[in-house]
Order: C-alpha cells, then sequence, then structure tokens
C-alpha cells in the first residue's frame, strides 16, 4: 500500500534547515536517503553550518579558560588588559581594560586584528552593553619618545587599569608585564586566547581608530584615516613632502630621519 504522505518540496526542505531548532536524527537519516540533488545539496550547507557554529562555541569556551582559572581561585572582577599602537610612526599609543561578567553573551568574540572595521564598531557595542566596567588610557607621542614604546604601553595600561570604576580581582594582560600589586597573568597572543582581553583590544583599536580619523581632519596629507599612523608608502611619501608634524613620534627612525 502506498504512502498518502506528502512529499515535501526541496523549498520546505530547505526552510527547515534554516531553523535554528536541530533535526532529529530520524529527520536527517530520511533527508540522506533523498536522492533529489536539492535536497543534497541544502543538507552539507546544513551540516557545514552546525558544524562552524560548533567551531565557534569551542572557541568561545577556549577564550574563557584563563577567567575561569582566575575564579577557580576566588576572584570576583577579571580584568582584560590590551593596547593598540606600539608600531605607528604618527598618534598615540592607547590601552584598555574590561572587566566582563561570568557568562557574557559575546558568542563569536575575536581578536580585534581579525575583524573588519564594521565588525569591530559593533563588538565594540556589545562589549559596552555587556561589561561591568571599561577604562582606556591614552599616552601622547611626547611620552612615547620620552619614555619609548614600550615603557610608555606599561604605562598606558597601567592608567587603564587604575581608572576602573571598580578594582580588579585579577588582571589578564596581553604580552606585557604591568606595574601593579594586582595578581596578573601574561598571556602571550592574549588576544586570541582570552575573551577578557579580546574584548580591551576591540575597545582600544576602536578609540585609536577614532582618534586617528580626526587627527586626519587636522593633518589630511598623510592619510591617518586609512593608515592609522603606521608607515604606508603614502604616509612615507608624505612625510617627504610635508615633513614632520607635532603628532609624530620622533623617536622613530622614518621619523627621526626627517628632523
Amino acid at each position: 500500500m502506498k504512502s498518502t504522505e506528502k512529499k515535501q518540496t526541496i523549498k520546505e526542505i530547505k526552510e527547515q534547515l534554516k531553523s535554528q531548532i536541530p533535526l532529529s536524527d530520524n529527520e536527517l537519516n530520511i533527508l540522506k536517503q533523498d536522492k533529489r540533488k536539492g535536497v543534497q545539496t541544502a543538507l552539507k550547507q546544513y551540516e557545514k553550518r552546525l558544524l562552524k557554529e560548533k567551531l565557534l562555541k569551542e572557541k568561545y569556551r577556549d577564550m574563557q579558560t584563563y577567567e575561569q582559572a582566575c575564579r577557580a581561585e576566588g576572584n570576583v572582577y577579571i580584568a582584560g588588559i590590551d593596547e593598540v599602537g606600539r608600531g605607528p610612526l604618527a598618534g598615540p599609543v592607547v590601552s584598555a581594560a574590561v572587566i566582563l561578567p561570568e557568562e557574557p553573551d559575546l558568542l563569536g568574540i575575536n581578536d580585534s586584528k581579525k575583524l573588519s572595521e564594521k565588525e569591530r564598531e559593533s563588538w565594540f557595542l556589545r562589549i559596552k552593553n555587556v561589561a561591568l566596567a571599561i577604562n582606556y588610557s591614552v599616552v601622547s607621542p611626547e611620552t612615547i619618545d620620552q619614555l619609548n614604546i614600550y615603557e610608555a604601553t606599561r604605562v598606558s595600561m597601567k592608567e587603564a587599569v587604575e581608572g576602573l570604576n571598580r578594582e580588579p580581582d585579577c588582571l589578564l594582560v596581553d604580552a606585557m608585564h604591568i606595574d601593579s600589586s594586582i595578581p596578573q597573568v601574561k598571556i602571550i597572543k592574549g588576544d586570541a586566547k582570552s575573551i577578557s582581553i579580546a574584548a580591551a583590544s576591540i575597545v582600544a583599536k576602536v578609540i585609536r581608530d577614532n582618534i586617528m580619523k580626526k587627527l586626519a581632519r587636522d593633518y589630511p596629507e598623510y592619510g591617518f584615516e586609512e593608515n592609522a599612523g603606521y608607515g604606508t608608502k603614502k604616509h612615507l611619501e608624505s612625510l617627504k613632502i610635508y615633513g614632520v608634524t607635532p603628532i609624530h613620534r620622533k623617536s622613530y627612525r622614518p621619523v627621526k630621519e626627517r628632523l
């Protein structure tokens, strides 16, 4: 006796696979036996999406390992600290400190360098909405020249921590050790390994990029809105033509050579 059950159309199956409700094993087996090419293509896309989501969740869990280790020791407020702007020939170095709640809604967050400008702006707003505390510090080119970039970065990071509206119990610092009595963990490539440092890297990057866009209006010849002060071809050519500005780092060789 033939089944009277109506067979789903390919369009209906595609809509079903787009749903956020996972299919049961029985439903998947039925689709795997469906010989229609459109069904098999949709099924492959569905399985690819599930794998991507699984890897995303695994990375998200991995990025909270250091935070969980701090909490296991009785710490509550864990600050991630990162900086942006050690390499540019012009503009400040900016550091940010971010304290996130134990279960932040930030699935998919990543190192700021791996995000587009639009993505960073979006994440910046999300971080502001969920963070328990955020602060940033801007250290001028003059201070960088006086101290050197390494020490200026340490000063910037310390200021970012000290300006938080609640005192952290533990610091997670990207590749640096700062002058603080608060227990801290130095993490190489921390912006890819710690959710708190990743959040700080995004905050620092967005803040610094916005500063450089404003400076670009004062010094339009150098393309700061595009190069953020880094030594691009256009920037170096502009240095030759227009010379050194007050926001250039005079201790950096390409700038020093133009003095």
